[in-house]
């Protein structure tokens, strides 16, 4: 592989809150608790500063424990790490999002996080099942509250300072131009799915317009079919650059201005989904423009419903 360049250390600005974004964030959705905090702390070893949970992973505990030993250790400190979490749909009325807040607050050991998202449009019933069914077993919606209503909650969290930025998920674009159009305090981050199957100029022009980041997960398609680590303009330019795929893919994501998150619970993976670096404009051209193939693999936006977290109490 060729020598590194500085890719992996880019960050981009945010409108509100800690400065900056690291572009290069580890996600933590991953099932198994041991795992996820011993891939967490091998992540912040291996240098990623940016850290993605959400209640309805039920992973906030064990990410917190894992910067808490990386902490300890002296290597890095709080302030070098900008966390996400997310407010569940469960906990959309506006009485409710403080104290979601404080329970993920408490679970990650922190004071306060650097971003703070609305992890989808959708109000589901409110409670504590956090999958709420009917006897059909179609998702129990809440009609009591509006999107603009959870936002303005959030608005408060930033108001009181243990939220640094506030922003939207799993949204589409008439959605944020919704909330941004009606928002005291801007959304700084839209966390949504993308990859060249999926790119979302329209949505990624809208922010670069308005100053807003959008955040990518699933940049290397999430293992699913049609397989985008296999796209043979990829490939292609993965041996062309002495790169592997998933550091193309990764490169040409930060390259155009984008955040994003990627994960994995093994250690060599980790490292190499870090040690990313700059990929030729020509690159950049055949993927944007040459790649046609669109597919979306995460239904999330259209039901609120994860579509790569499995359903019940252990997702």
């Amino acid at each position: 592989m060729e020598k590194l360049d500085n890719l992996r250390s880019t960050t981009i600005p945010l409108n509100h809150g800690s400065g900056a974004i690291p572009a290069l964030g580890f996600g933590t959705l991953i099932p198994d608790p041991i795992a996820t905090k011993n891939a967490t702390r091998a992540a912040l070893e291996t240098g990623f500063r940016a850290l993605d949970t959400a209640e309805r992973y039920r992973t906030e505990k064990e990410v917190g424990e894992a910067m808490q030993e990386v902490f300890k250790a002296g290597k890095i400190g709080r302030h070098d790490v900008f966390v996400i979490t997310k407010l569940w749909n469960t906990n959309h009325r506006p009485e409710r999002v403080a104290p979601a807040f404080a329970a993920s607050l408490k679970k990650l050991q922190l004071d306060y996080v650097d971003l703070y998202l609305i992890h989808t449009p959708f109000a589901f019933q409110p409670g504590d099942e956090q999958d709420p069914r009917d006897a059909s077993g179609h998702v129990i919606y809440d009609q009591g509250v509006t999107l603009l209503d959870t936002w303005r909650a959030l608005e408060g969290l930033v108001d009181e300072g243990r939220c640094k930025a506030i922003g939207l998920s799993d949204v589409n674009l008439e959605k944020v131009k919704e909330i941004f159009a009606a928002a005291r305090i801007k959304p700084a981050v839209v966390h949504v799915e993308s990859h060249p199957y999926l790119p979302q100029w329209d949505l990624l022009d809208f922010c670069r317009k308005h100053g807003i980041v959008l955040q990518a997960f699933a940049p290397l398609g999430h293992n699913s079919e049609p397989n985008l680590l296999e796209d043979p303009v990829i490939t292609a330019i993965a041996r062309r650059v002495n790169q592997t795929p998933a550091q193309v893919l990764l490169a040409w994501a930060i390259q155009r201005g984008t955040a994003l998150l990627t994960t994995s619970k093994t250690p060599g993976r980790i490292k190499e989904n870090f040690e990313v670096s700059t990929i030729p404009d020509d690159a950049m051209r055949e993927i944007s423009e040459g790649i046609k193939t669109r597919v979306r693999f995460n239904a999330v936006v259209e039901t609120g419903v994860p579509g790569f977290i499995p359903r019940g109490k252990s997702g």
